[in-house]
Order: C-alpha cells, then sequence, then structure tokens
C-alpha cells in the first residue's frame, strides 16, 4: 500500500467514526464530543471525562487506539483494520470500548 493509499483509508475511517459518534449522540443517550487535529481523534465521554484516542501513523501504516481497556494497533488487510496482536477488528473493538467506556452499547 502506498502512503496515499494510506492516508486515504485512514482518514476514511477516522471521518466513519465522527460521522457514527454524531449519529449516535443525537439518538442514544451516549454523550461524547469529538475533536480533531490532524491524524488525531480524540472522543470524549462528557458523562465521566474518559477520553479514547484514535490516530493514524503514517510511517507504520497503523491505526492506533489508546483506551482505559489498553494500547492497539491495527493495520489493513484487504477492506478491514486488524489488530495486529490477537486479530481483532478494528470498528468491532472500538464499538466495544465506546460501549464500555460510554455506558451505552453502540455498534460502529
Amino acid at each position: 500500500m502506498t502512503e496515499s493509499e494510506f492516508l486515504a483509508a485512514a482518514e476514511a475511517a477516522l471521518g466513519k467514526i465522527e460521522t457514527a459518534l454524531e449519529q449516535a449522540a443525537d439518538h442514544t443517550d451516549l454523550d461524547v464530543e469529538c475533536s480533531r487535529s490532524g491524524n488525531v481523534l480524540e472522543i470524549e465521554f462528557v458523562d465521566n471525562g474518559s477520553k479514547i484516542i484514535v490516530n493514524s501513523q503514517a510511517p507504520m501504516q497503523e491505526l492506533w487506539i489508546a483506551a482505559k481497556s489498553g494500547g492497539f494497533h491495527y493495520r489493513q488487510k484487504g477492506d478491514a483494520w486488524i489488530n495486529t496482536r490477537d486479530g481483532s477488528e478494528f470498528f468491532a473493538a472500538l464499538s466495544a470500548m465506546i460501549s464500555s467506556q460510554g455506558g451505552v452499547s453502540i455498534t460502529l
């Protein structure tokens, strides 16, 4: 994968997260605020002040998540972002992390 292909895929993933969380905040009890600075997306849970940080790492061609449950690295394989250690899928794992920290079941 070229760097420009990675950047486009990472941008699409971050945009999908932002859009899904905006919709979830409008239609559920999830109270989150998303802020974006370049390749870093910060998801703050208003009720408890906790955060999840999602960012892209172009040199390694990975998406990284930092959450209460730990730090995780994902590489694109086909159309999916897969955890480099346990093989879990990025959006499924992030959905579980958001649901846990936000107290509302969310599926991205």
